[in-house]
C-alpha cells in the first residue's frame, strides 16, 4: 500500500502508468524505471511511496478491483429490487463495464492471476474479489433457489464470467460483453424458474 501523502494527482497518474506500460511491454517489463518515465516522475518517488514494483502493482490492482466493485454496485442500484434475473444480469454487466475491458486493464489483469499465485498480498486480493462476487450472486439467487443450489448456480456463473472473460482477453477482437451476457443469460435459464423470466421481460419492456 502506497504511504501517507501520496496525492491524489501522481497516485492514479502512477497507476495509469503502470497500466500503459503493461499494455505495451507486459508485466516482466514493466520495470520501476520505465513506469516512472510514463508517469514523468523518478523512480525514487516510487520507490518511496510504495516500496518498488511490488507495491505499486498492488496499489493498481486495487484500483482496478475498487472500479469492479463500484461498476457491480452501479448496475444494482439501477435496477428493481424485485428483479432477480436483471439483478444477476446486472453483476454479469458490471464484471463486463466498459473500463474492464479497456487493454491496459485487460492484460493488468492477466498479468495480476499469473503474478497473484506467487505473491500473498495479490493472492489475497484475488480472494477478496471472488468471494465478492459469490456473495453478490448467492445472495439473488437465494431468495429462488434452496441454498445448496444457489451456491451451485452461483459457482455455475462465475466460473463462466472468468472462462468467457480469459477467452475474450486472449482473442485479438477483444472482449465481447453482449455475447457474455447472452451466454450466461442462457445458462440462467436452464437453472431458474420461468416465472422469473416473465417477470423480467414486464420490468425491462
Amino acid at each position: 500500500m502506497p504511504k501517507v501523502g501520496m496525492d491524489k494527482v501522481r497516485k492514479p497518474q502512477l497507476i495509469k502508468a503502470v497500466m500503459k506500460v503493461v499494455d505495451e511491454v507486459g508485466f516482466h517489463g514493466a520495470s520501476v524505471a520505465l513506469i516512472g518515465r510514463t508517469a514523468n516522475v523518478s523512480p525514487g518517488i516510487i520507490n518511496h511511496y510504495f516500496g518498488g514494483k511490488d507495491g505499486l502493482i498492488e496499489a493498481t490492482m486495487r484500483s482496478v478491483l475498487q472500479d469492479l466493485s463500484l461498476a457491480v454496485r452501479r448496475e444494482l442500484a439501477q435496477t428493481d429490487e424485485d428483479d432477480i434475473v436483471g439483478r444477476i444480469k446486472a453483476i454479469v454487466r458490471g464484471n463486463f463495464d466498459p473500463r474492464q475491458l479497456d487493454s491496459g486493464v485487460v492484460k493488468t489483469w492477466l498479468a495480476f492471476w499469473a503474478y497473484a499465485m506467487h505473491h500473498p498480498v495479490l493472492f489475497r486480493l484475488q480472494r477478496v474479489n471472488e468471494k465478492r462476487l459469490l456473495s453478490h450472486l448467492r445472495r439473488e439467487l437465494k431468495r429462488t433457489l434452496p441454498k445448496e443450489r444457489a451456491d451451485f448456480v452461483a459457482k455455475g456463473i462465475a466460473a463462466l464470467i472468468d472462462g468467457i472473460w480469459l477467452r475474450g482477453a486472449l482473442n485479438p477482437q477483444g472482449i465481447d460483453a453482449d455475447l457474455a451476457l447472452a451466454i450466461i443469460t442462457d445458462y440462467l435459464e436452464r437453472q431458474l424458474p420461468a416465472e422469473l423470466f416473465e417477470l423480467h421481460r414486464r420490468r425491462t419492456a
